[in-house]
């Protein structure tokens, strides 16, 4: 299955942070492909510090409940004491977030799981680049290319 990660980075060596979750990708799946960095202002939280995004295709045997713990252990593997949260639960500044936005065209809602990612239509910084690796995918729910979605937010 070709599954579709947004991996971000705001804290530290950004691009080195990217480049390290890409590498232990490689354990989860083949890497397809990357898509061009988008540099993005926080989204939900206040902070002076930039994204740097890449959406990631990746072809994996896991299941998309399997792949959120892996991505899950490739952040603590990059940043062991790193949080998304805050202790009131808010969003944070961070050094890497790997978000599983899409798993083919599968629709999904458990407790720590939905697919396509929820939010993913209002980000622009998931859109771009998952536009630019797959133009032909379409949102299972609304039917939208992420090229259309983009037009909405832009």
């Amino acid at each position: 299955m070709i599954a579709h990660v947004n991996i971000g980075s705001n804290q530290g060596n950004r691009k080195a942070n990217i480049a390290r979750a890409i590498d232990l990708l490689a354990d989860v799946g083949e890497v397809l492909k990357v898509s061009d960095t988008v540099s993005s202002a926080p989204w939900g939280f206040e902070s002076d510090l930039e994204f740097l995004n890449v959406g990631v295709n990746l072809e994996t045997e896991c299941s998309p409940r399997e792949l959120l713990f892996r991505l899950q252990e490739i952040e603590r593997k990059i940043s062991p004491d790193g949080e998304h949260r805050n202790s009131a639960g808010d969003y944070q500044d961070r050094e890497i977030d790997l978000d599983l936005i899409a798993y083919g065209d599968e629709v999904l809602e458990t407790d720590n799981l939905t697919l396509p990612h929820p939010r993913m239509h209002l980000r622009r910084f998931v859109l771009q680049p998952m536009a630019e690796l797959l133009p032909q995918w379409r949102h299972p729910l609304n039917g939208l290319s992420c090229e259309e979605m983009l037009g909405v937010i832009q």
